[in-house]
């Protein structure tokens, strides 16, 4: 990046023109197939976070991925903008693998681990805070806080991906015999791969 920060924009331009014409000499038909529709096959809900790009942590293209992200990768039932997503990529799109994937270093999560504080994200990380509480006897046992920050991020995705499971639109795509797959992924900075939790839920189950 230019040392300038007032030219920073230009060079993301210049890095877009780079691309396109790299992507048009590799698949020259990408941009016309791309134009004409979109078939996802997966539906990401991921953090925010500018460490962890989907797409590139992933390999896919274009066109594979239909993603939402939000501060530590959270599934709220009152945030209309993540069911809107949810519901247009279940329902319209036709995607069955859902991800929620968080991942470990989560800044939403670490302050979920600290005091109180005031702003409009602390109501956001209420509810991390929440999840902390609910499974305060687990984390208080783990010494090491590094250990324990990674295992609230883990504790995290899992609770998502239970709410995920639990909201109207995927519980009325498996009522229709959907074979839907909710998955719980965290994502690690510090080597660049992705640990799949095993937290997968492929039917709705009474809590």
């Amino acid at each position: 990046m230019p040392e300038n920060k007032e030219d920073l924009h230009k060079t993301l331009l210049a890095r877009n023109q780079e691309w396109s014409a790299r992507m048009h000499r590799e698949n020259p038909e990408l941009f016309t197939e791309l134009s004409k529709h979109q078939h996802p096959f997966f539906l990401w809900i991921g953090c925010a976070d500018s460490r962890v790009p989907p797409n590139q942590i992933t390999g896919t293209m274009p066109g594979d991925m239909f993603i939402h992200r939000n501060i530590a990768n959270m599934v709220i039932h009152t945030d209309l903008n993540m069911l809107s997503v949810v519901d247009y990529g279940v329902n319209v799109l036709g995607i069955d693998h859902l991800i929620v994937c968080g991942h470990y270093g989560c800044g939403g999560v670490k302050a979920a681990m600290g005091p109180e504080f005031g702003g409009a994200a602390s109501y956001w990380i209420r509810e991390i805070r929440d999840i902390a509480r609910m499974h305060k006897e687990e984390l208080d046992a783990i010494v090491d806080e590094e250990k324990r920050f990674d295992r609230l991020v883990e504790i995290n995705v899992a609770e998502q991906a239970y709410d995920l499971s639990r909201t109207a639109i995927v519980r009325d795509a498996w009522a229709k015999g959907r074979n839907l797959h909710v998955h719980g992924w965290v994502y690690g900075l510090k080597d660049g791969l992705i640990k799949d939790l095993g937290v997968t839920h492929t039917r709705y189950t009474e809590a």
